[in-house]
């Protein structure tokens, strides 16, 4: 819950813009309403009461002559017990007060003018035209003509968003093989060492002996990040030096990390461009010489995103998934951008496993990827 109060504070370009936008298309043709209306959920009908037995006549007492009693104070006679409320009486009268006393709000019919407005809004947030027009159908199943506030559209869309993502909400898988061989890939500046470096203290924290190969060998100073995770979390690191073949330290890592009886070994690769042929064939060269100690190696090929980079985290996973058989995903930097919707698309276009999502530097910044939790976030919905 912690993660999630801090994805939510992050992700607040994102929601904020998406809250707006609704308020400004709800309010676009929009007419106040009750409070206390649901458009699409009808109030029950109250439960029947039992009716009250008539008691039986009492005869009048006959008159009996006494004498006259010295005056006193009157005392009042006992008042029955109350009956309790019934749930029905509780509900029914708790409608009548809520709507005395709630202000208006607005509400907007939704038609194709308004689906057309929420189509452009999903477009807008980065969740691409495909998955905008499939979301909005949705959205319109059964709700057509119906008349809704922007709390309500914000439930419905959180719901949507929930059920694209849900498929891909599964953590890196651990198996049975060691070491088990987790490439890590990515573009410049994705944040491919800072996730390496969070996943192997996380692991190493889980019990797991965990070897890093930093294979960014062109740049120092991944390395030196990739050392100081490496210290911090007592995970050894080995390196090579500058400009050295990483496929060359690819092949000695696994070798040691064999000898060393390592559960997992985690190999960076530089910075690559995904129109630059050279640095993918380099790429490739590191699969094809880590098979010849492991013909099944990698086992996991996770391609790091960078959120503020929009739709063209799309051309990314399609051109390293042709290339390195990706696995899975980590979005990072949610934090930085105002089009999280890029995540929606990219699982409704590619459904590969989303295993965690950043929002920040800290290593608690990392966390496994949860569906609803970040459709919360994403549309500013409120949660309890």
């Amino acid at each position: 819950m912690a993660f999630f109060s801090k994805l939510k504070d992050r992700l607040f370009k994102s929601s904020s813009r998406l809250e707006q936008g609704l308020d400004a298309i709800v309010e676009d043709g929009g007419e106040e309403t009750p409070a206390a209306q649901d458009p699409f959920i009808p109030e029950p009908d109250p439960e029947p009461q039992p009716v009250p037995e008539i008691p039986e006549p009492v005869p009048a007492p006959q008159p009996v002559e006494v004498p006259e009693p010295i005056p006193a104070d009157p005392v009042p006679a006992p008042t029955p017990p109350e009956e309790p409320e019934t749930p029905a009486q509780k509900g029914l009268l708790g409608r009548l007060f809520s709507r005395a006393d709630a202000a208006p709000v607005i509400r907007r019919t939704l038609d194709d003018d308004m689906l057309e407005q929420l189509e452009e809004l999903l477009i807008a947030a980065d969740m691409g035209v495909d998955t905008a027009l499939r979301v909005t159908a949705n959205m319109a199943e059964g709700r057509y003509g119906k008349k809704l506030s922007t709390d309500e559209i914000k439930q419905v869309l959180a719901q949507e968003v929930a059920r694209i993502m849900d498929p891909v909400a599964k953590p890196l898988p651990i198996y049975p093989k060691r070491p088990q061989v987790v490439l890590v890939v990515g573009v410049n500046g994705s944040g491919k060492t800072t996730t390496i470096g969070k996943l192997a203290s996380q692991f190493k924290s889980a019990g797991k002996k965990v070897v890093i190969a930093a294979g960014d060998t062109f740049r120092a100073a991944a390395v030196e990040q990739l050392q100081v995770w490496g210290e911090r979390a007592g995970v050894p690191v080995l390196t090579a030096p500058e400009g050295s073949d990483p496929a060359s330290l690819a092949f000695d890592a696994m070798t040691r990390a064999q000898e060393d009886g390592a559960d997992l070994l985690m190999i960076d690769t530089a910075g690559r461009l995904q129109n630059r042929a050279d640095l993918m064939e380099e790429l490739a060269k590191i699969v094809r010489v880590i098979r010849k100690k492991d013909d099944t190696a990698p086992h996991n090929t996770l391609l790091v995103l960078d959120a503020t980079t929009g739709q063209n985290a799309l051309s990314q996973v399609d051109t390293f998934q042709k290339l390195a058989d990706v696995s899975g995903l980590v979005m990072t930097k949610l934090d930085g951008t105002a089009k999280g919707g890029v995540l929606v698309a990219l699982a409704d276009k590619f459904g590969l496993p989303i295993h965690a999502i950043g929002v920040g530097e800290q290593i608690d910044d990392l966390a496994p990827f949860d569906p609803e939790e970040f459709a919360a976030a994403l549309t500013g919905l409120e949660t309890r």
